[in-house]
This record gives structure tokens, C-alpha cells and sequence, in this order.
């Protein structure tokens, strides 16, 4: 191979990485300082993990192809685009054999992404192989010999991990490449900012978490001084936590769970724990996974609230509306200039399909962040809401996390999935999994009984017409069903009377919020209150109503239901009714069907009925589902045998780009919409179709999130055709921005509305 290199007067040995518009050169980025740059910074981020040394060479090595005649030309403007990704990974393979893998997947993908070893069918990028047997790459000037092969340890050493399958190591070549591309675009940035004089970022100042904890731990006094009886049992929940927090040994790392009924002040427990325990064992960051977009603003207000207003910017918010990877001309400024989170503050607050997609990801903008979860503890919200067909990679994510990473992770869930492996439990499940709500005075059985506060029943089969009925007849009501569709319609039935209201998903975050203040000061106030939900309230939001109605779902749903009634126990248990209903008129979704039939299942079991929500039942559920779903070789809980493709794998041939093409944890497709709600989304909305070519998008996109809905692709499509719904700059931008132009298809009362067109939403569809 090194006989392809070769030297070029013409170049006069000076090469450079990035350019600006001086024809002079005189500000241009040399390449070896660039790549050095780069180095150093990949080498610490892989420290966390203890592999610097990958880290180190991936960095020395990234751009190694831009040290050619065509690169230096294409940065004069006079060639086009350049493969200078490839001769990097072909001189890391070359100079470590199989070894080289460890970096060159990452070297070779740090623009376009993870690519396949070797070649498959179902391939968007070309493969590793492919890429490095091409023989027309341009030639390698050897001046990389003089000022980059000195940097390079001669030999690789075996990486301190715990590593005994594929998927371990698949893990390690993603967390090296997440490295890398943080460390690539962070010395880029700092090298446009100081070409166009412009400041440097102010990155990586953050409280500290002690700092933090403080200002936590007075937040909380009230909380703790509180004398109504549920609020003692809360405290005594929180003491608990706290306590174990700094003493379960012997590792400072591993698995934990949080059971802990709803209403027991889990939210506000799991964060204390994660401040003790980051504090005691020196942890970098705290990482809240929460299950679904919807709640995400809700949960970091709360915490903001706890950690005051001089720490607001400690907390990060990573939705998943916008995304940098469908911004055309991926090399550009424009590209390099967007705000890409990569987690560096103390706090991070996501989505599971956020946390859990990126970490199978292929993409470099997704995989930038995945370095900085090392270290960490992680708090997985509703644990049981993973879904069941990525089941199995999902776990082996947060097992590897926690075995090789230094990761604490908790499973924090009122209804806790029979996820460990014990002698009746799930086979193949976590092990060593310490619970954190028990001491000799408080262990999660107890904490059931201690916070049963309803009585549930199911009421049978029920038509629309009834199930407006029976909202009629309340004064204060929440029914919660599986579809948006049918929340419109039900909503349709009841929107003449007092109070009257409708929560969806297709409702902008800031139009919820909203709606939900009037909602609870309603409730607090004893007005009329009628509620028409999707599933979305179920997940942490705090209402406490005296009757809920349920269409039926699975138990762990039923659970969060029943958390909204009664949920400061002010009333008698056996007045406080959650009902179960089997709706006549809608058929489950299909991903629902599963669940709603173990939940009837577990039902009809004798000891059960009087204590649905115990945690005995919840087990008998949980391990009812996973049971029928874990038959035979080609097990639901992984549909697309991720874990057996990797365990068929070599290091030569790492099916990146098929994986991430698999792993998704929503199977519909759905576009990003951003609503001109109020005027402040009106005013980001003309700034964004105004925005200079210079100018960052990134605040913008943030400020945006929260005027967005999700809407399936399908139905943007024909909206597009018709202009009600338009792109914003789609020659800079791409497909990124896509915003409702036509008012009358944004109701006042439920959002989006499919029915202000003839293109009406498939009624399966389901709230995620």
C-alpha cells in the first residue's frame, strides 16, 4: 500500500484542513494542527472509558486524505468533493492489522456515518471494505509520514474492557467514533469562530453537581416538612433513596431499580438519588430518560424549579424534532455552525427513543453525544415502556452501559417489569439489579399497600355514545383512550359543557401547557372538569381527579391511569374509581392488542381481583408478556435479530448501517410540524425563513421544539401538495423545517385537526 505515496513539489509540503476566503492562506487551519487538535481531544473523551489511546489515533488519523493535491485544491475552489476519510482507515488497518478496525470504522464514517464491514444487500453507505480496496483514492503525499506517523503508538494495546461478544465490541467502535466526531467538530467550530471573529463558545461552564445538590437539597425542605400523611410517606420513600444512594457496595456502578407506586414522589426521589450518588462516586453527569416526547418540557420545568434560577442553563432538553442529518451539503458551514447538543452539561434531560436509537446509531450527529453518557448516572424513566420488539438490544445496551462504561442506571417505574433474572423471573434478564426503596422499615410490597388509594373495576364494553354519557353525568372526569381519533371524537360529544377539555399529542407542548393550568386550577377550585385524554397524561403529569375512565391498555398503563385519581389521597379509596372499558366503537392498536389481553388475563385471576395494581399482579402481567414473546429461536423481543446478526459477525464485518436501519423504536414514520401557536412561535418562524446564511439555526430550532407536533408522513405529503404545509428555506435547509401554513387546520381545542381536511387519520393510529 505505501507505494501509493507520493510526494508534490507543487504543494511545498504545507497542507491545510479547513480554509477561509483569504486567497493568502495566512488564516487557513494547517492540517497537522488540526489533526493533532482533534487527537488530544478524542484522547481524553476516550478516557472516560478507558481507551485514549484508540481515541488518540482515530484523531491523528481522521483526515489523513487531505493530505492531497485534490483536497488542497478542492479548498482553493478548483476540484470537487474529495474522499479524504478513506486513507486514514487504510493506514490504521495497515499499521495495526485487525486492531486498525477499532478506528478505522470511525475514521472512515466521521462524515457520512457507521458503514457495514462488507458488503449487504440492504447497504445506504458503502462499506468499510469497499471504500478501502478502492484503488483510485488520490495519492498520500508522505509529508504525513514526517508530521503525523511520529504521533502514533508503534503498537495497539488490547482494550481494558470486560469485552466477550460482537455486540460488546460493535459498542466500543460506536462510543470510539462518537469521540471522534465530538472532538472533529468542536476544533472545526472553534476554528470558523476565530476566522470570522466571532467569540469562542462558553462551553463547559456548569455548576458543578455539588453546587447543585445544594441548591436541590433546599428545595426540598418543604417537601420533607410537609404533614399531610401522603407527604410522609413520600419523605420516608425519599430518606430511603437518599440514604442508599452513598452506601450500596461494593460498586459504585451498576443496575438499580425504583419501585415505587404512582404518586409516591418518584420523579423528584430518582433525582435525588442521582445527585447523592454522582456526588459520592464522582459521576460526570446525570442523564433523565423520559418515555415520550410529550412530558419532556414538563419534567425539566419541575427540575428547574428544584435547582432555582441561577442553574437553568445547567439542564439540557435533547428532543428529537430536529435532526442536522437532513440539512443538504453536509460539509458546509452551515452544517458545522448548527447547535448539535453533545451533552456536556451536568444534567440531560431526553427521550427514550432518543437515548436508545442514537446508541445504535450510524449517524454522526446522533452518535456526537454517546462518549459523554461514560460515567454517568442514568435514570430510565417507565422503565416498561421499551418496546417489546427491541426488547433484548435494548437491554443489552443498559447492561454494557453499566458492566464497561461506569454507568449507574436506575429503573424507575410504578409498575416494575419482571426484567431480573431470578428463578422466577425473566431468563436472560439483568443481574445484580439492588432495589433502592428498601430498608428493614420500607420494601416496594409494602409501599403498594401503603399507597393503594382507588378501586378499579372493568365496566365492560362501552359505544362512544356511552362513554360520552358517562362524562356527562360527572361534574369532574378524565377518560383516557388509545387514539387521537377517537379524543376528538369523544371531546366532539362534550364540548357544549362547562370545563370541557382535550389533551393529544397533536397539541403543540406550549398549547398542553396551557391547557393543563386551567385544567388543575379547575380541579384545585371544585369547577366542572371534563377531561378527554390520549395516554400522554399518563406518563408523570400531575392531575388528580376523583373517577377515571380507561379504555382498555395494558396493566402497567392501567397503573399510571389509576394515578391520576385520588392521587393526594384526599378522598376514601373506595370512592375513588378508576373503570376499565373495552371501547366498542375502536379497535386497539395493534401494538396494544398484546397488552390489553395479558392485562384482562391477569384479571380474571382470582387472587388478583381485588389488588389489580399490586405488585404480585404487575409481575404476573409483565411476565405473561415477555412469556409469550420469548418463543422458539427468533424471539419477539428482538424482531430483527440484531444481538444474533452481531454474534454471527466478525471485527471485518460490523453491520453498522444495517443496525440503525432496524433499531426503531417507532415504526411510523412521522414528520417533525412546527405550529405558529402564538406569537412568539410566529415571530421564530418568520426569523427562520429570514435567516442569513451566516447565522446559526440552532437557537431557533430549540426555541421551535416546542411548537412542534409529529405527523405521519404519509398525511405531510398530501398537506405539502396542497401548501398547508411548506418548507422554510429547503435550499439550505432541506426537508428540516416544515411548517403549518393554513390556520384553520390548528383548532384552539384540540390542535391539529384531521378533520378541517378530507385526509382523515387511520383510526389504529396510536398515541406514543
Amino acid at each position: 500500500m505505501m507505494n501509493q505515496l507520493a510526494d508534490n513539489e507543487e504543494i511545498k509540503n504545507i497542507f491545510y484542513a479547513h480554509s477561509t476566503e483569504r486567497s493568502d492562506k495566512n488564516d487557513w487551519q494547517p492540517l497537522k494542527q488540526h489533526l493533532v487538535n482533534v487527537g488530544e481531544l478524542t484522547e481524553g473523551f476516550a478516557a472516560a472509558f478507558n481507551c485514549a489511546e484508540y481515541g488518540k489515533i482515530a484523531g491523528l488519523l481522521h483526515d489523513l486524505g487531505k493530505y492531497t493535491v485534490e483536497f488542497q485544491q478542492r479548498l482553493e475552489g478548483k476540484h470537487p468533493r474529495v474522499d479524504h476519510a478513506t486513507w486514514g482507515a487504510k493506514i490504521a488497518l495497515d499499521k495495526y492489522g485487525n486492531g486498525g478496525y477499532f478506528m478505522a470504522y470511525s475514521i472512515a464514517g466521521h462524515h457520512a456515518g457507521l458503514a457495514n464491514g462488507d458488503y449487504r444487500e440492504d447497504k445506504k453507505l458503502t462499506p468499510l471494505k469497499q471504500r478501502c480496496d478502492n484503488p483510485n483514492l488520490p495519492i498520500l503525499n508522505s509529508v504525513w509520514q514526517t508530521e503525523i506517523d511520529p504521533l502514533l503508538p508503534q503498537k495497539l494495546s488490547t482494550p481494558p474492557l470486560k469485552i466477550k461478544n460482537y455486540f460488546q465490541v460493535s459498542f466500543l467502535f460506536r462510543m470510539i467514533f462518537s469521540c471522534l466526531v465530538d472532538a472533529d467538530r468542536l476544533d472545526t467550530e472553534k476554528f470558523c469562530q476565530i476566522a470570522e471573529n466571532k467569540p469562542l463558545s462558553a462551553r463547559g461552564q456548569y455548576p458543578s453537581i455539588t453546587e447543585l445538590k445544594t441548591q436541590f437539597d433546599q428545595s426540598l425542605n418543604a417537601f420533607q416538612q410537609n404533614d399531610i400523611d401522603i407527604n410522609q410517606k413520600r419523605s420516608a420513600i425519599l430518606s430511603t433513596v437518599r440514604h442508599n444512594a452513598k452506601t450500596f457496595n461494593p460498586s459504585s456502578s451498576g443496575l438499580f431499580s425504583l419501585t415505587v407506586p404512582t404518586g409516591g414522589g418518584k420523579t423528584l426521589t430518582s433525582m435525588a438519588f442521582a445527585l447523592d450518588h454522582a456526588e459520592t462516586y464522582q459521576k460526570r453527569r446525570i442523564i433523565y430518560v423520559i418515555p415520550f416526547t410529550s412530558i419532556i418540557e414538563q419534567n425539566a420545568e419541575v427540575f428547574r424549579k428544584q435547582f432555582g434560577e441561577n442553574h437553568q442553563h445547567a439542564i439540557i432538553e435533547h428532543h428529537s424534532a430536529f435532526n442536522d442529518v437532513d440539512i443538504k451539503n453536509p460539509d458546509s458551514r452551515t452544517k458545522l455552525k448548527m447547535a448539535m447538543e453533545n451533552w456536556d452539561a451536568p444534567i440531560i434531560v431526553t427521550t427514550a427513543v432518543q437515548f436508545m436509537e442514537s446508541l445504535f446509531s450510524n449517524r454522526p450527529s446522533e452518535c456526537r453525544k454517546l462518549h459523554r453518557i461514560a460515567n454517568s448516572v442514568i435514570i430510565l424513566d417507565e422503565a416498561q415502556t421499551l418496546p417489546l420488539d427491541l426488547l433484548r438490544p435494548c437491554m443489552a445496551a443498559i447492561d454494557e452501559l453499566a458492566k464497561n462504561y461506569a454507568c449507574s442506571i436506575v429503573l424507575c417505574t410504578a409498575t416494575q417489569p419482571a426484567l431480573l433474572e431470578k428463578e422466577d423471573g425473566f431468563k436472560g434478564g439483568f443481574q445484580n439489579v439492588r432495589e433502592l426503596a428498601q430498608s428493614d422499615s420500607i420494601n416496594p410490597e409494602q409501599l403498594y399497600k401503603d399507597f393503594q388509594r382507588v378501586s378499579v373495576s372493568h365496566i365492560g364494553e362501552l359505544d362512544d355514545a356511552a362513554i360520552i354519557q358517562c362524562l356527562r353525568n360527572e361534574e369532574q372526569i378524565l377518560c383516557i383512550v388509545n387514539t387521537r381519533r377517537q379524543a376528538q371524537l369523544l371531546y366532539q360529544g362534550i364540548v357544549d359543557l362547562e370545563g370541557s377539555f382535550h389533551l393529544s399529542t397533536y397539541m403543540c407542548a406550549v398549547h398542553r401547557k396551557a391547557v393543563l393550568k386551567i385544567i388543575r386550577e379547575a380541579l384545585d377550585a371544585g369547577k366542572p372538569c371534563r377531561v378527554v385524554s390520549t395516554s400522554l397524561i399518563e406518563a408523570g403529569v400531575d392531575v388528580d381527579f376523583p373517577l377515571v375512565m380507561r379504555s382498555d391498555a395494558g396493566l402497567d398503563s392501567i397503573a399510571q391511569a389509576a394515578g391520576r385519581c385520588n392521587r393526594e389521597g384526599k378522598n376514601k379509596k373506595e370512592d375513588s374509581h378508576v373503570w376499565i372499558f373495552t371501547a366498542k366503537d375502536h379497535k386497539p392498536p395493534n401494538e396494544l392488542e398484546t397488552y390489553a389481553s395479558k392485562m384482562k388475563e391477569v384479571m380474571d385471576i382470582a387472587e388478583f381481583k381485588d389488588d389489580l395494581l399490586g405488585i404480585s399482579a404487575i409481575k404476573e402481567y409483565f411476565s405473561r408478556v415477555y412469556w409469550q414473546k420469548e418463543t422458539g429461536q427468533n424471539s419477539e423481543l428482538d424482531k430483527h435479530n440484531i444481538l444474533k446478526t452481531l454474534q454471527d459477525s466478525n471485527i471485518k464485518n460490523l453491520p453498522f448501517d444495517w443496525m440503525a436501519q432496524k433499531f426503531k423504536m417507532i415504526s411510523t414514520t412521522m414528520k417533525t410540524v412546527i405550529v405558529p401557536y402564538d406569537d412568539v412561535a410566529k415571530d421564530c418562524i418568520e426569523q427562520l425563513k429570514n435567516l442569513p446564511e451566516w447565522e446559526s439555526v440552532g437557537k431557533l430550532a430549540r426555541n421551535l421544539q416546542v411548537y412542534t407536533i409529529s405527523v405521519p408522513q404519509h398525511l405531510t405529503g398530501e398537506l405539502i401538495k396542497i401548501k398547508a404545509l411548506q418548507y422554510v428555506q429547503p435550499e439550505r435547509f432541506g426537508d428540516q423545517f416544515l411548517v403549518l401554513e393554513s390556520g384553520n387546520m390548528y383548532d384552539k381545542n384540540i390542535g391539529f385537526n384531521s378533520e378541517a381536511n378530507p385526509l382523515l387519520i387511520n383510526g389504529e393510529e396510536c398515541i406514543l
